[in-house]
């Protein structure tokens, strides 16, 4: 009889093989790659992998509820699978819009909204930033134009559009450094489905925190499975 495995229920794969697979996902190897590593169908990674991306996803949902403090940056993206080039990126409606938020010395979050319109932007900026004990950073882009009236007395500005990326400690490198880190991962996948991109998104955020706190990706994976299944 195969015992139980304290990492998915109703799996039929063994513990060794599951522990092979997240080690695998923890260090970015493709579904193809680990199905011929392990001698195991491409299909059945493929589900081991979207369900490791679950669990994060649930992961980030509960412990995303923290009001930051301290040095923040803000910056919006747009993500789409190909670049169309006689388009102007920012206008592209088809793409999907992501509010990323960095925390220095700290974390970052990202969220999918509808548009970067000022009605998106602030409610998430609001319910994630405390406006007396912070310090905001941001472009010009003109949804930031109100933080100023919300209370965000320090709020500082870069000029991309004048060559300006930094003024001694105000720029918001760390979350554009996260944001070509993620299109770069995404770009390996010629292509995410739109109904999965949320999961995918929230496991880049979670490799970029995991990196930025030294955390051993693969434990902390585990542990997370471990709980899940519990429930």
């Amino acid at each position: 009889m195969t015992a139980k495995s304290p990492y998915r229920k109703r799996s039929k794969l063994g513990v060794g093989q599951i522990r092979k697979i997240v080690r695998y996902f923890c260090e970015d190897m493709t579904a193809s790659m680990t199905s011929r590593l392990l001698n195991i169908e491409r299909k059945t990674i493929n589900d081991r992998y979207m369900y490791i991306r679950e669990i994060i996803y649930e992961y980030s949902i509960e412990t995303d509820k923290e009001i930051w403090k301290w040095t923040i940056e803000i910056d919006e993206s747009y993500f789409w699978a190909k670049r169309i080039k006689w388009k102007r990126w920012r206008w592209a409606w088809w793409k999907t819009k992501v509010l990323g938020l960095l925390k220095r010395k700290g974390k970052v979050y990202v969220q999918v909204v509808p548009d970067c319109s000022v009605k998106s932007l602030i409610p998430i900026i609001k319910g994630k930033i405390d406006p007396n004990d912070s310090e905001v950073n941001t472009d010009w882009w003109k949804a930031y134009d109100g933080l100023i009236h919300l209370w965000y007395e320090r709020h500082y500005r870069v000029h991309h559009s004048k060559d300006e990326f930094a003024r001694w400690k105000k720029h918001i490198n760390g979350i554009e450094s996260f944001r070509s880190y993620t299109k770069r991962r995404l770009a390996k996948f010629n292509g995410v489905p739109k109904h999965t991109f949320i999961l995918h998104l929230k496991e880049c955020e979670f490799r970029f925190n995991c990196r930025l706190a030294k955390e051993n990706m693969y434990k902390k994976v585990l542990k997370l499975m471990r709980s899940f299944t519990k429930r």
